[in-house]
């Protein structure tokens, strides 16, 4: 299906500039679209990626766009502790050595040894849930871009006393390396299991934070980011992004 969008700037953009703001592709992308032809602007075909663009006027990306944007490869999987998302030290173990044929659920087949899918937001060695290793940058800027507002949601046990007065404290208040973070979505589901939903990753947040009040994280698991779910997807294995949850994830 056709991508579609109405520009209600204040202001005329380029073209190109926008669609790279708007999280369907980067500028660059953006650009060979617009020179292939496969951009048009209330209805007429543009080439010109410096063309700008009008409040009202609606920006249409066919098929055949669709189709080249989606060429990149996303892995959905339920990374267990002991693993490291990304380029390993040389005793560390890397979550892409899961991805073999006897791990894959559903549809699909183990990409080459040799492929490229860096991790679209780290999950630490010592956490497990929700990864996504990812060849597709239209993907990897929806959910880790600068202006990305998918949120996070991770179930948490801890160790230590659990007060009200603690939890107004991680939900708003905290600081690390300096800087102000962002609210954060905590509640207390059991006696010593929290939920925090997060809209930022920074370094090792959760664990930070909860040091910050003299708490102790026992378990960590990411069981969600913005509309993709962990589910019941088994611990070690993996899936394929399938195309309509691509979509959820870059708003298009």
């Amino acid at each position: 299906m056709a991508w579609s969008r109405t520009y209600d700037g204040s202001e005329p953009i380029r073209l190109n500039k926008w669609l790279g703001q708007s999280g369907v592709c980067s500028r660059r992308e953006a650009d060979a679209l617009i020179a292939s032809g496969l951009v048009a602007v209330d209805g007429a075909v543009v080439t010109d990626a410096g063309r700008k663009v009008e409040a009202g006027q609606t920006v249409v990306l066919n098929d055949q766009a669709q189709a080249a944007l989606a060429e990149g490869v996303t892995i959905v999987m339920h990374k267990p502790m002991g693993y490291v998302s990304g380029q390993p030290e040389p005793d560390k173990i890397p979550a892409v050595r899961l991805l073999t044929a006897d791990r894959l659920v559903g549809p699909g087949e183990p990409p080459a040894r040799d492929a490229s899918l860096p991790p679209i937001g780290r999950l630490d060695e010592d956490s497990r849930g929700l990864l996504l290793l990812s060849s597709d940058g239209v993907v990897a800027k929806a959910v880790i871009g600068p202006d990305s507002d998918l949120d996070k949601e991770y179930l948490v046990r801890v160790s230590g006393d659990i007060t009200e007065k603690k939890l107004k404290i991680l939900r708003h208040g905290l600081m690390l390396d300096g800087r102000q973070l962002r609210p954060a979505y905590v509640s207390r589901m059991e006696s010593f299991r929290l939920k925090f939903i997060l809209r930022e990753g920074r370094n090792r947040q959760i664990r930070r934070m909860c040091e910050m009040v003299d708490l102790e994280v026992v378990d960590l698991i990411r069981v969600r980011i913005g509309p993709l779910k962990l589910d019941n997807l088994p611990e070690g294995h993996w899936r394929m992004l399938t195309p309509g949850e691509r979509a959820a994830l870059v708003g298009g």
